[in-house]
């Protein structure tokens, strides 16, 4: 039984606002989920911080985590389970990702990124603990010069993110 197959998965995870003052305790929650099904990951990051199409279960916006694994196909249902009885958790859709190149997959890999925005996180809490409400350190700049792939926006409209036009583009001015 040393020969166990494997396949490579994408997983979107979609968590509530409130978890963006404390990303280690959903990355925390994330990889334990997929230690528990004896899943390997290859790449992990924060995808996005946005607006839902829709309320789920109270909330109106969410952070996404992208998540790249290999695991056994006989254990992806157990993830599944335990995502869905995840009370942190709102949504979560795992998809194969055999035909992703594995270039792509490790280029997506955020982890140091998502370390630096934990520590300044953590840093700005410590320095600045007066009047912060509601707006996120992060906003929209975590995304710098990385790419989004259209799975991670198909993904995401799966598990209700609202249509990408009308969150990302603005609309251009009337001219007068």
């Amino acid at each position: 039984m040393t020969d166990k197959q494997t396949n490579t998965y994408e997983g979107l995870f979609l968590f509530p606002q409130a978890t963006a003052a404390n990303l280690q305790a959903a990355v925390d929650h994330l990889t334990d989920l997929l230690k528990r099904a004896e899943a390997e990951v290859i790449s992990l990051r924060k995808w996005d911080e946005r607006r839902l199409a829709y309320e789920i279960k109270g909330n109106k916006r969410g952070v996404y985590f992208l998540v790249y694994f290999r695991a056994d196909p006989t254990r992806v249902a157990d993830l599944e389970r335990g995502c869905n009885l995840s009370e942190q958790l709102l949504r979560s859709l795992i998809t194969r990702a055999d035909h992703i190149p594995a270039e792509e997959i490790e280029a997506a890999d955020g982890r140091a990124q998502l370390a630096d925005e934990i520590r300044l996180h953590d840093s700005d809490e410590g320095s600045d603990r007066s009047g912060r409400s509601g707006s996120s350190a992060s906003g929209g700049d975590q995304r710098g010069g990385e790419t989004q792939g259209r799975e991670g926006e198909r993904q995401a409209q799966a598990v209700g993110a609202a249509p990408e036009a009308a969150t990302e583009s603005p609309e251009k001015p009337a001219e007068a």
